[in-house]
C-alpha cells in the first residue's frame, strides 16, 4: 500500500525558506500534537499541529521537525517507523523513507532515535527555537536533548542552549496570509457560510438543537471540510446568553432566538460565523430592536476595518458602540465614559470583538508588538463578532429584553483600501433572514 501526499511540497518548503531566514544560526524544532486515546484503543480524529502542518504539511502523530538553515542536513524529521502490523490497525505509515521521498525533507529518523541523533544536530547551532508546554512528553525529551547538546561542548563552559518561543516566530509568518492561504480559507469560510444557511431553511420550532448541528455537520463534510474548525455552538433561547454553550440538546421554541456559532475546517484553515435568527422565521418587535442594535455595530465596524489602523482601535469602537446600545435599550444608565471605566459594559458584553483568524479559530500572531498596538496590514484576516447578551434572570435588565442573546459575526480580509467579508453569502438582514429561516 502507498499513499501520495494531496497538497504541493513546494509550499512548505518556501515557507521553511522564509523561516529560516528569520533564524539564521539558530535552529527550529516543531513536535506534533500527541495522539488523544480514550481507554487504552479508542483512538479520535487526529488533528495536526498548525506550525508542524504549517512547515511540513506532514498529518502524522508522534513526529517532530528539526530545522537547521544553512547547514546540512538543513530539515530534518523523526517520524514513525513504517510497521505492517499498526498500519493494519490504524492505517498506512510513510516511515523515514516515504518522508525523504515525498515531503522534500533533507534527512529523516525513526522517532525512536530523536533523543540519540537531536544532539548532533543541535550542536552546531547557537539557540533554538521551540514552543513548550504544548506536548509534555516532548517537552521531557527537548531537555534530555539540550542536556545532552551541553555535554557534548565539553568543557567549553556552555550552558544550555537558549530557547525562544516558536510561536512568537511562527506567528509572525502565519498572520499575513498569501494567495494560496486566502484561497484554502475563503473556501472554509463558503463552506461555512453554505452550512449555516442549511441551518436556517432546517429551523423551525420543535427541531432541537443537536439536530440543526447535524444540518451543520453535513453541509461541512458534504462540500469538502476535514473536520469542523472548533466545538459547535447551537444555543436556543436563554442558552444564548452563554458565550461557549455547548450541551446542544434542548428543543428550540416557538418564540425563541436560536444563535449559532460554527466552522468547517478546509485544509487546515477554517472559518468562524456566528448568526443569530428566530426559531419561528419572524422577529420580535423586542427582538428585533436588540438585533438591529448589534447589526448596525458590526457593520460601522466593518466599514471602519482599512491598513493602518490598529485592532485595538475595533475593540475600542466596539466596547463604544455597545455601550450606547446598553443605553439606549435601558440595560445601564449613568455617563457612558464612567460606565466603561468601571467596566459595566462587560455585563452585557464580555468579550473583544473579535481575534486573527487562520490556521486556527483563534489564530497565531501579536496583536501588540514592544508594547504598542500593531497596524492592521493587507491580508491579515479577522473576525468581527459584536454581542450583547441578556440573562433571562437578570432583574436589573427591562423585562421585555431578558432570556435575549444575540452575537453576529463574520471574517474578514483587509485588502489594500478597506475589507473583503469572507462571510458574506450568510444573511444578517432581518428582512433576508426571515425569508429564508424555515423554508427548507
Amino acid at each position: 500500500m502507498s499513499r501520495k501526499p494531496i497538497y504541493d511540497m513546494n509550499i512548505f518548503s518556501e515557507r521553511r525558506k522564509k523561516a529560516g531566514e528569520q533564524i539564521p544560526g539558530g535552529a527550529l524544532v516543531v513536535a506534533s500534537h500527541p495522539e488523544y486515546i480514550r481507554n487504552h484503543d479508542c483512538h479520535f480524529p487526529y488533528r495536526q499541529d498548525s506550525n508542524l502542518f504549517y512547515l511540513t504539511g506532514w498529518e502524522e502523530p508522534e513526529s517532530v521537525l528539526i530545522h537547521r538553515p544553512g547547514l546540512t542536513p538543513e530539515t530534518v524529521m523523526f517520524v514513525r517507523r513504517r510497521d505492517v502490523e499498526r498500519e493494519t490497525w490504524d492505517g498506512f505509515r510513510y516511515g523515514p523513507e516515504g518522508c525523504e521521498r515525498e515531503f522534500k525533507i533533507d534527512k529523516a529518523y525513526p522517532f525512536d532515535e530523536l533523543t540519540k541523533v537531536a544532539p548532533q544536530l543541535l550542536k552546531e547551532v547557537d539557540r533554538v527555537y521551540y514552543s513548550q508546554y504544548k506536548n509534555q512528553e516532548m517537552d521531557h525529551k527537548m531537555q534530555e536533548i539540550l542536556q545532552t547538546v551541553k555535554a557534548l561542548q565539553g568543557r567549553m563552559g556552555n550552558g544550555l542552549l537558549a530557547i525562544h518561543d516558536a510561536d512568537i516566530l511562527l506567528g509572525e509568518l502565519r498572520l499575513v496570509k498569501s494567495e494560496y492561504e486566502l484561497t484554502q480559507l475563503r473556501e472554509a469560510c463558503e463552506i461555512s457560510a453554505q452550512a449555516h444557511l442549511a441551518a436556517m431553511r432546517f429551523t423551525r420550532p420543535g427541531v432541537t438543537e443537536r439536530q440543526v448541528q447535524g444540518v451543520l455537520a453535513h453541509n461541512f463534510y458534504m462540500r469538502g471540510s476535514a473536520r469542523e474548525g472548533y466545538n459547535y455552538i447551537v444555543a436556543s433561547g436563554n442558552a444564548a446568553t452563554t458565550l461557549h454553550y455547548n450541551f446542544n440538546d434542548q428543543v428550540c421554541k416557538d418564540g425563541d432566538l436560536l444563535l449559532i456559532d460554527a466552522g468547517a475546517e478546509f485544509n487546515y484553515y477554517t472559518g468562524d460565523i456566528t448568526r443569530t435568527y428566530p426559531v419561528n422565521g419572524k422577529f420580535t418587535d423586542e427582538q428585533a430592536r436588540v438585533y438591529e442594535g448589534v447589526l448596525k455595530v458590526q457593520k460601522q465596524i466593518c466599514d471602519y476595518v482599512k491598513p493602518g489602523i490598529f485592532f485595538k482601535d475595533l475593540h475600542d469602537m466596539g466596547t463604544s458602540l455597545l455601550t450606547d446600545l446598553m443605553l439606549d435599550l435601558g440595560l445601564l444608565s449613568g455617563r457612558k465614559d464612567d460606565l466603561i471605566q468601571a467596566l459595566a459594559q462587560k455585563k452585557y458584553y464580555p468579550h473583544g470583538i473579535g481575534h486573527w483568524l487562520g490556521m486556527d479559530v483563534h489564530d497565531a500572531g501579536l496583536y501588540f508588538k514592544k508594547n504598542e498596538p500593531r497596524p492592521i496590514e493587507a491580508n491579515m484576516c479577522f473576525t468581527i463578532e459584536p454581542g450583547l447578551y441578556i440573562p433571562a434572570d437578570d432583574a436589573s435588565a427591562p423585562q421585555k429584553y431578558r432570556g435575549i442573546g444575540i452575537r453576529i459575526e463574520d471574517n474578514l480580509r483587509v485588502t489594500s483600501s478597506g475589507s473583503e467579508n469572507m462571510t458574506s453569502s450568510v444573511p444578517k438582514e432581518i428582512a433576508d433572514i426571515e425569508k429564508v429561516v424555515g423554508k427548507a
